[in-house]
């Protein structure tokens, strides 16, 4: 047979009104992918009635059965039929309504959609009604009229079958198991954006969580790791700032607390989750500094914004968004989020005390490292100690040397930095340290690299962009459109240290670049920063360049293994560690040290037991 065999041929058919239960079924082959696509809608049209109070309750992974039922303000007896109805919501009424969509759902299709696709049963009271009432759909385009029926205030709705009269889809969906994970993970997404929402959650019969509203922060951290893992809440940390119109909050993963795939990312705007390749780009940039390579954050964020600036209406889904300054979003996020990382440093344990001992890294196998930092922890340090002062302040006794001396030069009493102050060297590679918690390993080469790596930073970019002339300009073939978005970016690239000018309709030269980038290629740079500034309307490019440069110089400029050091050096290290920003991380995302707590220590040697 013809590939146009397999096609059935149309021309000169009459064009036809489709019928309305078709026109449904349509519809929710676009709404209604599986189960969790039906949780989902369901579970928003409950918020969006009020509702403090979600049950939820599946058989067969959602394919047997979904129930939800809340506590919101109920449905009038008039209006049932008219939620079954396509294109009819309570959310909207004119195009201004929809330009500052604050309600999860606002198209009116869910609905419709799921009772075209299932056996449906919707029941119904508001506060003013003596009774519920009920109103059943079976696929077809007739609706019984509602009756009355023994319901508390709010909506329950029955969906059974999903699928049963659309066998082409049916045979689509997975196992029980692999739809009911999907489900739940629409009801984690859903748990971590309405704390103030109690909300249960059964599966054949069987409960499965119960998540009490949570009005208090320390509340709130304990349903994040009840659905997101004890490990997370205890290696991250709780950020929260407001910057005119934009407001961030929510908890950020500590860099080595990373995963291997993207699976531990929640970012809510306006409370709705999405997945958007600006925001996307705008954290990984805030983590570029200190996230082992090819690893993945962690975070569950919150961005506050007007709603008339950002369109949620361009997915039938709803999961994605359309910022109207994308370049101001993109701006706040990434700088925001690189200054939280920023101000992390060696703090107290009481700062983090519920971080888990370095023993306790391997156990759950995500965080790439055979143990883990404790107490890294925004707390900005103003410590000025040189090597002179704690010579002055600490000298060793002159007839001692090595460990003995360094352990002699250690008062615990005078404790008063985060790192404690060195014992000693082991095999040239790290630096043991005491402090009030127990004992500190440093890895000095790690720790020095990213102290060298900062001030290299500071002295580049405090100078500015020093450019030079390249003694042979470099033409570039692009498109007509990237010639024109060079032209126009001309300003960009020139703060950049970047000369670029337009020789046609498809040709560059680029004629200068930055003394540090004098080696690159330059003709590969222009085409990315020219990729960047088309899809987010700015460009990091030149400024990660720049910075690969200096972490290499920082490297090769760093203590190397194997160095023996005095205990001043040791104590200097430290200290400069304390002041330092990003300075649990080493310029490639590997931690720089790790705090054994003394308990654990004592709990390794039996100590009291």
């Amino acid at each position: 047979m013809s590939p146009a065999g397999f096609f059935r041929y149309t021309a000169g058919m009459p064009i036809r009104q489709l019928p309305v239960q078709l026109v449904n079924q349509i519809a929710a082959g676009e709404v209604v992918e599986r189960p969790a696509s039906v949780v989902k809608e369901l579970l928003e049209n409950s918020l969006d009635a009020g509702a403090r109070r979600l049950e939820i309750s599946l058989e067969q992974g959602g394919k047997r059965l979904i129930r939800v039922r809340d506590d919101g303000q109920g449905i009038p007896r008039d209006e049932l039929p008219l939620a079954l109805s396509r294109h009819a919501t309570s959310k909207i009424e004119a195009l201004a309504d929809l330009e500052r969509v604050a309600s999860l759902g606002f198209r009116g299709e869910a609905l419709p959609s799921i009772a075209s696709v299932s056996r449906l049963t919707l029941s119904s009271r508001t506060a003013e009604q003596d009774s519920g009432w009920e109103l059943t759909a079976d696929g077809s385009e007739r609706l019984a009229a509602p009756h009355p029926v023994a319901q508390a205030v709010g909506t329950t709705l029955d969906i059974q079958d999903l699928f049963y009269n659309t066998p082409a889809r049916r045979k689509f969906l997975r196992t029980d198991t692999t739809e009911y994970r999907h489900c739940e993970d629409v009801i984690r997404r859903i748990a971590l954006s309405r704390f103030s929402t109690t909300i249960e959650l059964q599966h054949n019969r069987k409960p499965i969580w119960r998540l009490p509203a949570a009005l208090q922060q320390a509340d709130q951290a304990r349903r994040v790791a009840r659905l997101c893992g004890e490990p997370f809440i205890a290696q991250s940390f709780y950020l929260e700032h407001d910057s005119a119109d934009l407001r961030l909050s929510g908890w950020l993963g500590l860099p080595t607390f990373s995963r291997s795939q993207a699976d531990l990312q929640y970012f809510y705007v306006n409370g709705r989750m999405v997945r958007d390749k600006l925001i996307t780009h705008a954290v990984r940039q805030a983590y570029q500094d200190v996230l082992f390579h090819g690893r993945q954050p962690a975070y569950v964020l919150f961005l506050e914004i007007d709603p008339a600036a950002v369109d949620v209406n361009v997915h039938p889904a709803k999961s994605e968004v359309r910022f109207r300054d994308s370049r101001l979003v993109h701006g706040f996020l990434a700088k925001r989020l690189q200054q939280a990382l920023a101000a992390i440093r060696p703090g107290p344990a009481g700062a983090a005390a519920a971080l888990p001992s370095a023993q306790a890294g391997p156990e759950t196998g995500e965080t790439g490292y055979a143990a883990r930092p404790a107490a890294q922890t925004p707390m900005p340090l103003a410590v000025q100690e040189t090597v002179s002062r704690y010579v002055a302040l600490h000298p060793p006794p002159p007839a001692q040397s090595g460990a003995e001396a360094a352990v002699q030069a250690v008062d615990p009493e005078a404790d008063q930095h985060p790192l404690g102050y060195a014992l000693a060297q082991l095999h040239g590679v790290y630096i043991l340290a005491q402090n009030r918690q127990g004992l500190v390993v440093v890895d000095m080469h790690a720790a020095q690299e990213r102290i060298t790596y900062e001030r290299l930073k500071q002295a580049y970019h405090g100078e500015g962009i020093r450019a030079q002339p390249l003694l042979v300009p470099v033409t570039l073939a692009v498109s007509e459109a990237e010639a024109g978005l060079a032209e126009q970016s001309a300003g960009v690239f020139r703060s950049l240290g970047v000369e670029v000018d337009r020789l046609d309709s498809e040709r560059l030269v680029i004629r200068q670049v930055p003394c540090l980038l004098a080696r690159a290629d330059a003709a590969q740079l222009v085409r990315d920063v020219l990729a960047d500034l088309h899809t987010h309307g700015l460009s990091q490019r030149l400024q990660e360049a720049h910075n690969a440069v200096l972490a290499t110089m920082a490297c090769h400029g760093s203590v190397r293994a194997n160095r023996q050091l005095s205990v001043e050096e040791m104590n200097a290290l430290l200290r400069d560690m304390e002041r330092t920003e990003r300075s649990g991380q080493c310029n490639h995302g590997r931690p720089t040290w790790v705090q054994y707590r003394l308990q654990d220590l004592d709990s390794r040697f039996l100590r009291g037991q």
